[in-house]
């Protein structure tokens, strides 16, 4: 749904599973929220007793390290949240309060497909507010290495192209390029899985990463072919994947992007780092009314006065 008004769900929708990560069990509720109150995750469950209200915002990642992590350890953060945030932003959903209870979201099956088909069962409702955008006015661009990001400025929408570039012979080189809608969305990124390296496992294991990690929600690549028996859902489902990744890491900016971005190599610490570099110079965006109102307010609502958090990656 692409319409001038803001969106949110018409229901709520309760999912659980495991982390990915952490191996421990976490149940989450996605609830309507009111027009302008964008993505906020409530972390429950916590220790202290206490719950915290995090935005899923640029300012609030605490570490993009095999994940995206909003929040810090001490005062309650969740990790692995770009699979969901890919779900809203592909499928134009504005507003939303994810509760959850542990620190992770659950992996489900490694695509955004799961989060997909439970916002699809209750439904998408508009607001009566009118939608804001933020328009990309200058090429902006970040590079490590050989490894690079970049927005730049286009007339209408926003358009995505992703390359990868693996020594691994399984995986190799690829690119996916498209306009985000929601149809192209549903078909051709949604499904798309999260994928590991064999050799990497023992090492992740003793760095405390994948430790609930399965053939049953991780493309697992050995060093002549992919394991898992059912193979592969596209042939290119690996650079698919990596797309929904960074629609997911994108929706960060608080609102939908008018622009067009270009990644090699990226991946959850560039793509945050580009909207960083984005909204370093005020010259760079502007705020963007539907039915072409321009306004010049800040991005603070969105950020002021939340703290950053750290983690982020695919395995």
């Amino acid at each position: 749904m692409r319409t001038n008004q803001q969106t949110t769900l018409k229901g709520a929708a309760v999912l659980s599973g495991i982390g990915v990560h952490s191996g421990n069990p976490v149940a989450i509720t996605l609830r309507p929220a009111s027009a302008n109150h964008g993505i906020a995750f409530l972390r429950t469950g916590m220790a202290s007793g206490n719950d915290r209200l995090i935005k899923a915002h640029h300012a609030c990642v605490s570490a993009t390290e095999l994940c995206t992590v909003i929040g810090d350890v001490d005062s309650g953060a969740v990790a692995t949240i770009e699979h969901l945030m890919s779900a809203f932003y592909g499928l134009g959903v504005d507003n939303a309060l994810v509760e959850i209870d542990g620190p992770e979201m659950p992996i489900l099956d490694g695509s955004a497909l799961p989060f997909v088909k439970a916002i699809d069962a209750v439904g998408i409702a508009q607001t009566g507010t009118a939608r804001r955008w933020i328009k990309v006015l200058r090429h902006v661009r970040i590079e490590a290495g050989a490894a690079f990001a970049e927005l730049r400025p286009i007339d209408r929408g926003f358009r995505l192209d992703v390359e990868i570039d693996f020594e691994s012979p399984v995986i190799g080189r690829s690119r996916k390029a498209m306009d985000l809608t929601a149809a192209a969305y549903r078909r051709e990124i949604a499904p798309a899985r999260t994928f590991g390296m064999m050799k990497d496992v023992e090492r992740y294991w003793k760095a405390g990463f994948a430790l609930g990690a399965s053939l049953e929600n991780t493309v697992a690549v050995g060093e002549t072919d992919v394991v898992n028996p059912e193979g592969l859902r596209f042939a290119d489902e690996f650079v698919r994947h990596k797309f929904l990744d960074a629609v997911g890491d994108l929706a960060l900016a608080g609102l939908p992007l008018q622009g067009a971005y270009r990644s090699y190599c990226g991946g959850h610490r560039m793509n945050v780092g580009i909207l960083e570099a984005l909204f370093a110079d005020r010259a760079n965006y502007a705020i963007v009314e539907a039915q072409g109102t321009r306004r010049e307010t800040a991005l603070a609502e969105f950020g002021a006065g939340l703290g950053i958090a750290a983690f982020a990656g695919d395995l």
